[in-house]
């Protein structure tokens, strides 16, 4: 057979094997055809919506010596001397549901980029407060991914499915959303996502309630810092609005049956995971109470903004260890905001944090730390919006009290001083 016969028979012979194929279509392949047949996004007619922003900035921190921290501050707030920052590169996709009170889904996936999202993955990585080696703008944080559902039962009752964000606190985990651009000592006690369930029910418009069921505070298992318990962390939250629309004022929650991973900010002891030490039987439990509000005064015609956030939590650790107590912290913030003018505003933020003892800042409960926890911190931040979508910011920090400013020279580090530990930063944000 010659060359030209042989091309002609391969070609007749693929033509028969297509068409074998496209008749040998599985029941499977259909339904797989059904769900990738519209797989685009297009937003005009799905709904489904690409939004997020891009946060850059600079800061530097005047502690002294460079193996210095300031504890209670998150991660990037406290890098040593000088540091210039990619703080994240957020993308949010989600297809909303509609204020229509009927049967419905949707989703929301909100996937962050940059040097924060290492260390919101793992907020208490010993690196990440005592040599920068964390601040990895390669890193990445899923920080919701969830399907939401609407039951026409009442008002409607949603519902989220997934990983989510924390329901307590006034500020949340994306910083332009913030007043200010460094978190705040209430933040960085607080848990920042779930994965489990959680239900939203508006009963008019000045009362709407959560209650949710999880698998704990910023962990994918369950609530133990070992995996060894199957605890459970119960949610409930109750919100009412003023009349006007002008305040909020939002109760909320925490009950874990175990000890959570969210605990401590400060360095972890090398040689036990991240978290309360010594939790591994998954016995304790993790109580939270925090209330936040806000109100507008209508005589400032929307210039003007006053809010608190306050918390108290308890939490019984350590196996019941006599030597390795409890912890029992609180903490009450204020923030304040005046808008000048349609391109800038000056924000201020004042916050104590205290405790019976320092184990919300240093996991490891040594003799040094067996004192009451107590910490002070003030914010200014000046913000401009000269463009569109365009925030520039400028701040200065204060931060001072009991143990303030630790020393990175053994475990847990020793005490440098009370402060004051001074900080000054700007950030540039595009937002879309």
């Amino acid at each position: 057979m010659n060359q030209s016969a042989t091309i002609i028979v391969l070609i007749n012979l693929l033509g028969a094997l297509a068409s074998f194929a496209d008749s040998q279509v599985s029941a499977a392949g259909k339904d797989t055809k059904k769900i990738t047949q519209n797989n685009f996004v297009e937003t005009a007619q799905k709904g489904i919506k690409l939004s997020g922003y891009v946060d850059a900035g600079y800061s530097y921190n005047f502690t002294g010596p460079a193996t210095d921290r300031v504890t209670g501050r998150f991660g990037n707030d406290t890098a040593k001397y000088g540091d210039f920052n990619l703080y994240a590169v957020k993308l949010a996709l989600e297809k909303a549901m509609t204020s229509e009170n009927k049967a419905q889904a949707g989703f929301r996936a909100d996937v962050m980029i940059g040097e924060d999202a290492g260390l919101l993955a793992d907020r208490d990585t010993f690196e990440a407060y005592q040599q920068n080696i964390e601040q990895n703008s390669n890193s990445i944080f899923l920080e919701q991914a969830y399907v939401s559902i609407r039951a026409p039962v009442g008002n409607g009752w949603d519902f989220k499915v997934g990983k989510f964000v924390s329901i307590l606190g006034y500020e949340v985990i994306e910083r332009p959303a913030n007043m200010n651009i460094t978190y705040g000592l209430i933040w960085n006690q607080l848990p920042l996502y779930y994965t489990g369930v959680l239900s939203s029910y508006r009963f008019d418009d000045y009362v709407d309630a959560k209650l949710g069921v999880v698998n704990g505070s910023n962990t994918d298992n369950n609530t133990t810092t070992s995996g060894q318990g199957d605890g459970c962390a119960v949610l409930a939250a109750l919100n009412v609005t003023a009349p006007g629309g002008n305040a909020n004022w939002s109760n909320n929650f925490q009950y874990s049956s175990n000890n959570d991973n969210w605990n401590t900010n400060g360095p972890a002891d090398s040689s036990t995971p991240t978290g309360i030490e010594n939790a591994s039987s998954g016995t304790g439990y993790v109580l939270i109470y925090n209330s936040w509000g806000n109100w507008a005064p209508k005589f400032a015609d929307d210039k003007l903004l006053f809010a608190f956030n306050t918390v108290l939590g308890t939490a019984s650790i350590n196996n019941g260890d006599p030597s390795q107590p409890g912890v029992t912290w609180y903490g009450a913030g204020a923030y304040t905001k005046y808008q000048f003018n349609d391109w800038f505003y000056l924000a201020g933020r004042g916050e104590y944090l205290g405790g019976n003892n320092m184990q919300k800042t240093f996991d490891s409960f040594e003799p040094s730390s067996n004192t009451g926890l107590s910490l002070w911190e003030w914010t200014l931040t000046a913000g401009f919006n000269v463009i569109d979508n365009l925030l520039i910011r400028a701040e200065y920090r204060l931060d001072w009290g009991n143990a303030a400013v630790t020393r990175d020279n053994g475990s847990p580090p020793s005490v440098s001083s009370s402060g004051p530990a001074h900080y000054a930063g700007a950030e540039v944000v595009y937002s879309f």
